[in-house]
């Protein structure tokens, strides 16, 4: 999943974007609000983590500016300010989940795979496919007694297939997904990854539709 990360901290924003990239996620990390509003113009996000006092400006005054504009990309606050009239003025805004620094790396997690979830109309975390057993939580697959093991690459790309069972999925889309703005995007990623994909998963989980995308069908 492609995530912006607007925080001006430096640890705190290196750990983060650390921390998510290991979980195969394409995390672009901005410090202020005009960098955050320009990246939002350039990308359509799956998830935004937004720091709420940042060196130009409110976050919670850019999240209003998002709504207003149609935007409706998740967006979980990761603030120090934890007064009650705080979560509820950024639940308000249109915020999805508030979390108070300090916090735990793991928790944050846990947090961007509910959210995401919920998004894609799905909140549990286990799903079959086939003879699949797929937790996207725990990033775990069984087929039977058999573990199967992803790359951080892999389970980026069957992520966003997963989201929406048999919704088409644009190879830029995917594209999008996996990089952020630093990487070099080789011209047959996608394909690489899907077929690693197959080789593991079984050939018939992805199919493609040539011209169009990819997409798994529901079980």
């Amino acid at each position: 999943m492609r995530i912006l990360l607007v925080e001006d901290e430096p640890r705190l924003g290196e750990a983060v974007q650390e921390h998510l990239a290991a979980d195969g996620h394409a995390v672009d990390w901005v410090t202020r609000v005009d960098d955050a509003e320009a990246s939002l113009r350039a990308v359509d996000y799956g998830l935004v983590l937004l720091d709420l006092h940042l060196p130009d400006g409110r976050g919670l005054d850019l999240l209003k500016a998002m709504r207003a504009a149609g935007n409706a990309s998740p967006v979980i606050i990761v603030t120090a300010r934890d007064q009650i009239s705080d979560r509820i003025a950024g639940l308000n805004a249109g915020a999805d989940d508030y979390l108070v620094k300090p916090f735990d790396l793991d928790e944050l997690r846990a947090r961007v795979a509910a959210v995401s979830r919920r998004y894609a109309g799905n909140p549990n975390p286990t799903l079959r496919l086939g003879d699949l057993e797929i937790d996207k939580t725990a990033r775990r697959i069984r087929r039977g007694d058999e573990a199967i093991e992803l790359t951080r690459r892999e389970w980026a790309v069957l992520d966003l297939l997963t989201r929406r069972p048999g919704a088409i999925v644009s190879k830029d889309r995917l594209e999008e997904a996996l990089y952020d703005f630093e990487a070099e995007v080789e011209s047959n990623t996608v394909e690489v990854h899907v077929s690693r994909l197959r080789k593991k998963l079984g050939r018939d989980t992805i199919r493609t539709l040539r011209g169009v995308g990819y997409r798994v069908d529901p079980s």
